[in-house]
């Protein structure tokens, strides 16, 4: 395998919103940066894996990166497509040109150079790269992977089963028995995606949710400014009583501590009814508890009873895939690949390594993290005091 080695001053690992973010400020300040994307295209997980009626589920405002609001007329609540626009508008306006299907391998401080250096395969090429530089940001995020969880009899089970990043429209389960795991925002909106398309819908609740509108969210993040979180809970939990009822009658249960703390502390959001509410009160969606076998179509709950499926989509989350490529760091991330600081100090680790899109807080502070890892990168190349 042939090498090839560059040199640059930043290098960034990611080409999501993250790190398109952190590469548009770095052009703003002329310093130099090349962005290294594992897929052929930039935001792969809006462009190829998200499904057909994603919204934003915060309000525009909350949901801009940095130096570029949204033109006017848009949606309050951006469709997916709008939002891939504006990503492709950005990139223009900012000149940001990441290098495609370039898979990180290893990355590790070298002590010697006192630089970073970054090994990669060029998929297509099959080319081993080696890229050296003084900083280097971490922007994978969040969601680099999706997480299925380890169920008894899973990997024998007689239908399809897929995570909920490779779902796209609930048209090809027309009349089947489907099963989707977890009840945050995606699992709601697909359940509800597939019941429109006449699937037999089923959604296992694994845990306690707040179910909230989309207007409730944005009362609330809008009251933050001014009244206390705990106020602002009460507030929404009313207003989801007097809008739902009691939702243990369908299955479900409220955590005890508010959305907005949760979201703070945990950096869970509220799941955001679309219309999933209405069909679970009718009987069209029906909720189950956590599964515990399954047994080839037959799938077993934790109430002891046992329905058969033809499919099972998992919207069960994402986890970081950080641990696989980074070497020798043991100051911003834990073993999981997260933040080992406390938000909203999660961003900087030591010897020139950052990380952005980590602060399980949504493309607001994708905007904040990408803004504060420039100005710093921009404070030590011009030796001033941080």
């Amino acid at each position: 395998m042939e090498k090839n080695n560059f040199s640059t001053t930043v290098v960034i690992v990611g080409a999501g919103p993250a790190g398109l973010a952190t590469s548009a400020c770095l052009n703003r300040l002329s310093i130099p940066n090349i962005v290294l994307e594992r897929e052929d295209c930039y935001a792969s997980l809006w462009k190829k894996r998200a499904y057909d009626r994603l919204k934003l589920h915060l309000a525009k405002q909350y949901c801009q990166l940095p130096h570029m609001p949204y033109p006017p007329g848009t949606p309050t609540f951006v469709p997916r497509t709008d939002f891939v626009s504006y990503l492709d508008k950005y990139v223009s306006e900012f000149d940001v040109n990441p290098k495609y299907n370039k898979s990180v391998e290893r990355a590790f401080y070298d002590q010697e150079s006192e630089n970073w250096r970054v090994e990669v395969n060029d998929i297509c090429l099959d080319v081993c790269e080696v890229y050296a530089a003084r900083f280097l940001v971490v922007a994978t995020g969040e969601n680099s992977e999706g997480f299925v969880p380890e169920i008894p009899g899973l990997d024998g089970f007689g239908g399809m089963f897929i995570h909920s990043n490779k779902y796209v429209t609930g048209k090809q389960f027309n009349g089947k028995d489907v099963l989707v795991v977890g009840c945050g925002n995606s699992g709601m909106e697909i359940a509800y995606d597939l019941s429109n398309w006449g699937a037999n819908t089923s959604i296992v609740a694994r845990s306690p949710v707040h179910v909230l509108t989309k207007e409730m969210v944005f009362l609330g993040m809008n009251l933050l400014n001014f009244l206390p979180c705990d106020l602002v809970d009460s507030v929404a939990v009313m207003l989801s009583k007097l809008k739902y009822g009691d939702i243990s009658n369908y299955g479900l249960q409220r955590p005890t501590e508010g959305p907005f703390y949760l979201k703070a502390k945990t950096g869970r959001s509220p799941t955001i009814d679309v219309g999933t509410m209405d069909k679970i009160k009718n009987g069209e969606i029906k909720v189950m508890p956590s599964v515990t076998c399954i047994k080839g179509n037959k799938i077993e709950f934790a109430n002891e009873t046992i329905n058969q499926f033809d499919a099972i989509i998992f919207a069960t989350g994402y986890k970081s895939t950080v641990r696989y490529w980074l070497e020798g760091d043991k100051d911003l991330f834990n073993e999981s690949g997260m933040p080992k600081g406390n938000f909203p100090n999660h961003w900087k680790g030591k010897r020139g390594l950052y990380c952005a899109g980590f602060a399980r807080r949504g493309l607001l502070w994708i905007s904040i993290d990408a803004q504060n890892i420039a100005k710093d990168i921009d404070l030590v190349l011009n030796q001033k005091e941080i």
